[in-house]
Order: structure tokens, then C-alpha cells, then sequence
């Protein structure tokens, strides 16, 4: 009963449409930063090393570049207010979900192969609603037929 109830409650967290991120790919992800009272974008570009929880409102994805020698990692919240969006740039063929052997390589051995993907249709994130069909009642049908012969009868 309870489980229902906590599952329903995660649902309602979880946004309508993300991005399908695995490990291997290479994103953008813009976040939006609280400084005083004013919000700012601010964009980090790296590999996803990481995919934990995916169908959970508390799927999260830990994120790694290179900056100055330095490596620098970040764990977001996917489904998280402050994520704004989530680009995927490139698509690389890795055979597991944790790249955790990359923290060590640095340089040509720190490749990954890319391959082909359809980036537009990859990042498009709209909701497709679901068509709806009309089905009118008989009396609704008998209305209808009934104005339209009365405007027959008044031309």
C-alpha cells in the first residue's frame, strides 16, 4: 500500500521528457545557479561516466572533463528543477555502464571510439501527446443532423 503511495509521490517529481543519457556519451549540461537573489545558466561539457537509477526520479548521471591537468567530476539529478536541459554532443561504444578506468588514463589512452548517431533526434525532448478520439454520443449525432437540415430548410 505504502509503496504505491511513495511511487505515485516519485512520479509526480519526475520531468515529462529527458534526454536518453547512457555512459560513453559526451554532454552539455546547463544548470541554473542561485547567486543573491538572481539565477544564472551555467554549462559543463564532459563524459558521462556514470548512469545510475534510469526509470527513478532520482536517476542521476556523474559527469567528467579535463580542466588544467585537473580532473573534475559532477553528479546531477536528472530529474532535478535545476537541471535546465541536458545536449548530447557525441556518442561513444563502451561495454559498461561505470567508465571509472578513465579517472587513470589521461591523453590518446582516455579515448573513446565514437560512433554514428541522429543528435536532433536524439535531444528532442517534446512530449507527444496522444491522439484523442471523438466519439460522440446519439444524441450529440441526432443534434448535428437536426441543425443541418433546419439550415437547408431556411436557404
Amino acid at each position: 500500500m505504502s509503496f504505491s503511495i511513495l511511487k505515485q509521490i516519485g512520479d509526480a517529481q519526475k520531468k515529462k521528457a529527458v534526454v536518453d543519457v547512457r555512459s560513453g556519451d559526451t554532454v552539455k549540461v546547463t544548470q541554473k545557479i542561485k547567486e543573491g537573489n538572481k539565477f544564472r545558466l551555467q554549462t559543463f561539457e564532459g563524459v558521462v561516466i556514470r548512469v545510475d537509477r534510469k526509470e527513478s526520479h532520482t536517476a542521476r548521471i556523474v559527469v567528467r572533463k579535463v580542466t588544467s591537468g585537473v580532473g573534475v567530476e559532477k553528479s546531477y539529478l536528472i530529474h532535478s528543477p535545476l537541471v535546465e536541459k541536458i545536449e548530447i554532443t557525441k556518442r561513444s561504444k563502451v561495454r559498461r555502464n561505470n567508465l571509472s578506468y578513465l579517472r587513470e588514463r589521461s591523453g590518446k589512452s582516455a579515448r573513446l571510439k565514437g560512433k554514428d548517431f541522429d543528435r536532433a533526434a536524439v535531444n528532442d525532448t517534446t512530449v507527444e501527446e496522444p491522439e484523442v478520439e471523438v466519439v460522440e454520443t446519439p444524441e450529440e449525432v441526432e443534434a448535428t443532423e437536426t441543425e443541418k437540415v433546419e439550415e437547408k430548410t431556411e436557404a
